[in-house]
């Protein structure tokens, strides 16, 4: 592999890494750490994700049960997870948040998709920069005779069955997804 295509492949893995990390935040219907473990909370007078204030698990299927370790915090991590627009509703129980998992209908369902529709989209506009990025390198380098004409051309065809590939992993990840969030 050239140095090119391997100083671009980790770029290339970022999105992939983006994708998987916001996949992770769309509800599907089942309670998981995911869904509240990245949002932000006001703590300390700064702004902190609630994996770093608490302990968060899965109670049952529909279930989440959040433990903060400072209990002066409830309210916080309460208010945290109603304003990040994720549709879950936190209710203090004692020493712990928990939140049970609205059941999904069809419109939620559908609202869902669309908005991991929107995260294909991000992630296939990433790849193509990086591939973009490449093409650009590659031409510089032809301009400054590092490669030779043939070179390039061989260059951009790596590249871009590169880019086929990750677009591909691409889409096969927005179909499983679409399946688990489709499934009642």
């Amino acid at each position: 592999m050239h140095s090119i295509l391997s100083q671009k492949k980790p770029a290339f893995e970022a999105a992939l890494d983006y994708l998987h990390k916001e996949f992770n935040q769309l509800r599907t219907g089942r309670a998981t750490p995911a869904l509240v473990e990245d949002i932000s909370v006001n703590a300390y007078d700064a702004t902190m994700e609630i994996k770093g204030l608490a302990s968060i698990q899965t109670q049952d299927a529909k279930t989440i049960v959040i433990e903060p370790w400072d209990k002066g915090l409830m309210k916080n991590i309460e208010k945290g997870i109603r304003d990040a627009g994720v549709g879950l509703s936190p209710v203090v129980d004692g020493h712990v948040i928990r939140i049970v998992m609205p059941p999904m209908t069809e419109d939620n369902r559908k609202s869902m998709v669309k908005r991991m529709k929107e995260f294909l989209e991000d992630a296939r506009i990433r790849v193509r920069q990086v591939r973009e990025d490449a093409r650009e390198l590659i031409l510089k380098m032809e301009k400054e005779k590092t490669v030779s004409e043939d070179e390039k051309f061989k260059l951009f065809d790596e590249i871009d069955k590169m880019t086929k590939e990750y677009q591909d992993q691409i889409e096969r990840m927005g179909d499983g997804k679409e399946e688990e969030i489709m499934t009642v």
